[in-house]
């Protein structure tokens, strides 16, 4: 096995200007998120408006289109960098939120049945899933070139933490944007931020709920990020006025800039461990998802009237915090423990997710143990998005090669996604007893594909 190389020693005038560097485009990423997630925020407001079969289509459709869409936006960002990468992300996604909200508005004011839910807002979600496909890409390749490779285990962390922090965003502060924005809240859901929203955002005496809102936020932060990244993000640190310097990765040691389209795809389609990390990533999106969106919907569709659970009312925040946990745990032991290696650490976590699917199995009648074992599933498998996504592909598709790797990895994310969207939507409308089985058998084969990635180390300027 390859020795990893020692991390370099960086002055604090680097690491400052380091984390000036990350935080706007990490933040940035957050906010993407909250673009994102917000359709489910946005059903639950919705109702019958928006069923659930449509729901599960129109998320399906879009997480395909960004899955396919990095065959372009890897290479492209590759080519024209990480910051063209999050300035296209921030603008078009603003763009899109803004008209997935003026949807939104024609959708509750028009007579029930005469308007095209499904067609409007699959055209408009999968505009938006486009843009949002640039952002993944950006955040790992801006930060290829920032961190040594011994570094981005603790990255690997960081980013599993923004994932978590953008999802809080789209389900707490956007289920608070909801409730501000509906005809009748109760006082209890409104809380500081919510009553402060409602005097800016709130319907007005006898008019009807403003669910719009829930796009609307999230495109005007967007935008804000768009001049702040514009200003703030550079590609590498020669870009603020520092050295490059020598990364470890699988192209530290490669001469030329960029290679060809052709030899960088042929590099990473014959590469065994970056094609086994795309199969545990698509294991990886049909898992996240598959708790995250449908534990909500159907927490809200069985639980008895009256009845008070604590993970559904702090959905967010409990993903938040599980995320958290599972992104640090996941970077820190991956880079102190196993000396960077990512397949120790994804096996651990993935052998949790098995746990958790049987559990949930056990507690599908249980509401409130079953949100418990969620959102331990949630901390597992948000460790292994962030791990394998955010760090093992610029680990082994190397800083040159980032955007491509990256492309095609968490491009299986969400043909996971999209998979698991059109899959639930069918089979939970027919019995949700069909739920737990479907989890348990991807969690079973993400943990088989982590075996096989135990000692996978990148060798610089080699094929890994």
């Amino acid at each position: 096995m390859p020795q990893s190389p020692a991390a370099p020693v960086h002055s604090m005038a680097f690491r400052a200007r380091r984390l000036a560097n990350w935080l706007p485009l990490g933040l940035t990423y957050m906010f993407l998120y909250m673009g994102r997630y917000n359709l489910t925020v946005a059903k639950t407001a919705l109702g019958d408006l928006m069923t659930k079969e449509q729901f599960g289509g129109i998320f399906g459709i879009g997480a395909v289109v960004y899955g396919i869409s990095f065959l372009l936006n890897g290479p492209l960002t590759d080519r024209l960098g990480g910051r063209f990468a999050i300035l296209m992300a921030s603008a078009g996604a603003a763009v899109m939120n803004f008209f997935l909200g003026l949807a939104t508005m024609h959708l509750l004011h028009a007579q029930p049945g005469h308007y095209p839910v499904f067609l409007i807002f699959t055209l408009l979600y999968a505009g938006n899933m486009y843009f949002q496909s640039f952002g993944a890409v950006a955040i790992v390749k801006v930060n290829s070139n920032w961190f040594h490779v011994r570094e981005r285990g603790t990255f690997g962390g960081i980013f599993g933490v923004l994932i978590s922090a953008g999802i809080y965003m789209a389900f707490d502060i956007g289920g608070v944007i909801t409730a501000a924005a509906s005809a009748s809240p109760s006082p209890e859901s409104l809380g500081w931020l919510g009553k402060a929203l409602r005097e800016l955002i709130g319907p007005g005496p006898g008019q009807g709920n403003r669910t719009w809102w829930v796009f609307f936020i999230p495109a005007m932060l967007l935008f804000l990020f768009f001049l702040i990244d514009l200003a703030i993000v550079r590609n590498k640190p020669s870009g603020a006025g520092f050295e490059d310097f020598h990364l470890g990765d699988a192209t530290a040691d490669q001469k030329e800039d960029r290679l060809p389209l052709k030899a960088v795809l042929k590099k990473m389609l014959t590469n065994p461990v970056i094609l086994t990390i795309a199969g545990i990533e698509f294991c990886s999106g049909v898992l996240r998802n598959g708790i995250m969106h449908w534990f909500l919907i159907y927490a809200k569709e069985t639980t008895p009237e009256g009845v008070t659970i604590f993970v559904q009312q702090h959905w967010g925040l409990v993903l938040l915090v599980a995320g958290v946990l599972g992104g640090i745990f996941a970077g820190f032991v991956s880079d102190l423990v196993f000396g960077s290696r990512r397949g120790p650490v994804a096996s651990i976590l993935y052998a949790g997710m098995i746990a958790v699917a049987l559990g949930s199995w056990a507690f599908l009648s249980n509401h409130n143990a079953l949100g418990w074992t969620m959102a331990a599933g949630s901390l597992f498998i948000i460790g292994v998005h962030g791990m394998l996504s955010g760090t093992a592909s610029a680990d082994f598709g190397g800083s040159k090669n980032a955007g491509t790797a990256v492309g095609l990895i968490d491009g299986c994310v969400y043909l996971g996604t999209g998979f698991q969207s059109v899959a639930l939507g069918y089979l939970t409308t027919r019995s949700w007893t069909l739920w737990p089985p479907f989890l348990l058998l991807f969690a079973v084969a993400g943990f088989l594909m982590t075996l096989r990635i135990l000692k996978a180390y990148p060798e610089s300027g080699k094929d890994s």
